[in-house]
């Protein structure tokens, strides 16, 4: 067999044979769902695989929608385009429309009708129409390509690929690669851009437990919000215009209030957004020891300063509430993530299935000296990785970097395009919407504090014979007593002498824009060195770009052998915002310690934990109310209302506000965390301790029911109590 027939056998035969992973693990393609159906049935799945995936007929799939391209997933949930996913995937968007004298952040929103639902500039859902596997036209192309043209012909293809594929249908279309480029699919998608906010609780529910309970269980938060996607009134997607009409969709799914016990059937269908699981021992090691402690460091330096202003008033909180709390899920990932790797021994495990591997491919002249290889590459990567890091998450962190970079790069687009009418709409839009975004979460204090603290911790971090010359300038001018008084005097007269960082310096300079003077700014000469391409160009020299390339070389070979070593095995490919099916169960779990958890939290704990006026533990009114007159409707059970349960599916970020669905096809949940005792999710899946926390839906509709009374929206769902 040559070595091209070989490749595509590997490619193809581990999606079609025997199970051996375990079902509760694995983040798997819709079109191929069916080779796991016959254990997805032993776990109490119901329906057939063509209620999940068809492109023929209405199936489940035409119920998902990814979110803004991805960062979360919504379920639609009436015949009036209803969607319903996370508070924290809305959080955004309801904080951009509280006020100190509308605060319906804090207060809380439910539309009464559609002129009350508010539009959301911006955000758009997308709903897959098909996927396709691409490989074999792909691999045919790329047959003669030397490794030099290999990229561009690649893009080539893909581009062609997309092109025929979506000519006449106002369709999008994307090529994704799975196994690190050892296959393709194409995927179609509609996209819908008039989306509007329709309801949401007060964040005292949507973030109860707020970064204490984060990652955590048991717990008790309403982590829900509300949309409907709108389009024109031949039910094509359209601009936002006030004569849209509430989408009738394909597909939405039903709603059970029956409840759920230990061992039932759960499914997550959503956009997983990235997993790692075939990183080497290399990888978790520079992982766990290096990068994920600075992350943490600088994130840190942030949260305080913003911490610290947000206490001031009720307008600031609000102003950089949306900021904090994205910045805060990640701090507390990558210390959790650290803790459970070292935990948990990945390094090691990893080291044995790497020995395991060495000796599998010793004859193999393809794979052998692979592992060899990896060493080699991240030692000389290593002390270029700590730095990177360093970069990222510190002298690219201020707002005013990214928004001085775009805002120059857009006005030499306007210059070079002046005679195209459209192409400076689109580009003014585009300004706009970079530079309100600037403005909205700027604050003078803390701004100006992370910037002198992350200098300094940079200073500090990075060996000194790694500093850019620029840097060294800059605490030779402005020189203090200390390191971080140089840089506050630097931080100083940027603030001062800058046309870009102060808004109304800044509102002032775009009334008469001109790129000469922000080339000549002191922000934009900033902002130009630390740049992601000119850093790494002076700075890295071609040790980054070399990592990556062979990085991305090591991945696709490793890929490769796996999948023919693990022939006669199923086994999933690592997620990337595409559309996938994780099935398990509802399951309980003991933790490290022996303490055993239930599978379910209530309201009665909720007001446990209540404690009034508390930024993480506060309640409204209206729900203290409500449960003093054990007002609970049809959604109690034993006396009281169910908040959350946990499900053992493989979920991760992207999955956020996925429908969590029952064996009947039911919604029964919205997946909104993972639990702590298994952070290392991400590059390892813990069978024993991986969970997946979802809210109630009969504590979301109990929320909307009698807290918002929110009628019209309970009417338009299919509940079905049995």
């Amino acid at each position: 067999m040559n070595r091209l027939k070989l490749m595509i056998v590997v490619m193809v035969l581990p999606l079609i044979l025997v199970d051996v992973v375990k079902a509760d693990e694995g983040m798997w393609i819709p079109m191929l769902i069916g080779k796991n159906y016959d254990q997805m049935k032993k776990q109490g799945f119901k329906l057939t695989p063509e209620d999940l995936y068809n492109i023929n007929k209405a199936s489940i799939k035409d119920a998902i929608v990814s979110l803004g391209g991805g960062f979360c997933t919504g379920e639609v949930v009436s015949n009036k385009g209803l969607v319903f996913t996370n508070h924290h995937c809305g959080y955004e968007a309801i904080s951009a429309n509280s006020t100190p004298q509308n605060d319906i952040l804090d207060n809380g929103f439910y539309a009464r009708n559609y002129t009350e639902e508010k539009p959301i500039p911006g955000l758009f859902v997308q709903f897959l129409v098909r996927m396709e596997d691409v490989t074999p036209q792909i691999t045919a192309a790329l047959q003669g390509a030397t490794e030099a043209n290999r990229a561009a012909k690649l893009e080539e293809v893909k581009n062609q690929l997309i092109v025929d594929a979506t000519r006449n249908t106002g369709y999008e279309g994307a090529i994704n690669d799975f196994y690190d480029g050892n296959q393709y699919f194409l995927y179609l998608y509609e996209t819908y851009n008039d989306v509007r906010l329709v309801g949401a609780p007060p964040q005292s529910i949507g973030k109860f437990g707020g970064d204490t309970d984060n990652w955590e269980w048991p717990r008790h938060t309403g982590d829900f919000s509300i949309f409907r996607i709108y389009s024109g009134k031949d039910g094509k997607p359209a601009a936002y215009s006030a004569d849209n009409v509430p989408l009738v969709p394909k597909k939405f799914l039903p709603v059970s209030i029956k409840g759920v016990k230990n061992g039932d059937f759960a499914m997550v269908y959503g956009y997983p957004g990235h997993t790692d699981r075939f990183l080497t021992s290399n990888g978790v090691r520079l992982a766990t020891e290096e990068t994920n402690p600075v992350i943490v460091k600088l994130r840190d330096i942030r949260l305080k300063a913003w911490k610290e202003e947000m206490n001031k008033s009720v307008d600031t909180r609000l102003k950089l509430s949306s900021k904090y709390a994205e910045i805060a899920n990640y701090w507390k990932y990558f210390i959790g993530q650290t803790e459970q790797l070292k935990q948990l021994d990945i390094y090691d495990q990893k080291l044995k299935e790497e020995a395991e591997f060495t000796k599998w491919a010793a004859d193999k002249p393809a794979y052998a000296g692979l592992m060899d290889s990896y060493k080699k590459m991240y030692a000389a990567y290593e002390p270029y990785a700590i730095h990177r890091t360093f970069v990222e998450e510190g002298l690219l962190a201020p707002g005013f970097v990214y928004n001085t970079l775009v805002t120059y790069n857009i006005l030499k687009g306007l210059d070079a395009r002046k005679d195209d009418a459209k192409a400076v709409e689109d580009l003014k839009k585009d300004l706009k919407e970079v530079n309100d975004g600037y403005v909205s979460n700027y604050n003078e204090i803390a701004d100006k504090k992370i910037f002198a603290q992350i200098m300094t911790t940079y200073y500090a971090g990075v060996p000194k014979e790694q500093h850019p010359q620029f840097i060294e300038d800059i605490v030779k001018k402005y020189k203090g007593a200390t390191v971080e008084e140089s840089f506050t005097k630097f931080a100083n007269e940027l603030w001062s002498k800058s046309v870009v960082i102060n808004p109304d310096k800044f509102k002032a300079f775009m009334q008469n824009p001109s790129i000469e003077v922000l080339g000549n700014d002191l922000a934009y000469q900033y902002a130009s060195q630390v740049s992601p391409r000119t850093y790494a160009r002076n700075t890295f020299g071609s040790k980054v770009g070399d990592f990556e390339a062979q990085k991305e070389k090591l991945d696709k070979l490793y890929l490769q052998a796996l999948l023919e070593k693990n022939q006669g095995r199923l086994m999933y490919p690592d997620a990337n915002s595409t559309m996938r099916i994780s099935y398990g169960n509802v399951q309980d779990y003991a933790s490290k310690d022996g303490k055993q958890y239930n599978i379910t939290t209530n309201l009665d704990e909720v007001m446990k934990k209540y404690k009034p006026g508390d930024s993480e533990f506060d309640l409204p009114a209206s729900l203290i109310d409500a449960y003093k007159k054990k007002d609970f409707g049809q959604y109690a059970i034993d006396g009281t209302v169910p908040v959350c349960f946990i499900t053992n599916d493989d979920i991760t970020g992207g999955n956020s506000g996925s429908p969590v669905i029952n064996g009947n096809g039911e919604l029964i949940g919205l997946a909104f965390d993972g639990n702590w005792e298994a952070m290392s999710g991400d590059i390892a899946f813990d069978k024993k301790y991986k969970r997946t926390i979802c809210v109630d839906i009969r504590y979301v509709l109990w929320c909307m029911d009698k807290l918002g009374h929110a009628d019209n929206l309970i009417s338009e769902l299919d509940i079905h109590k049995n």
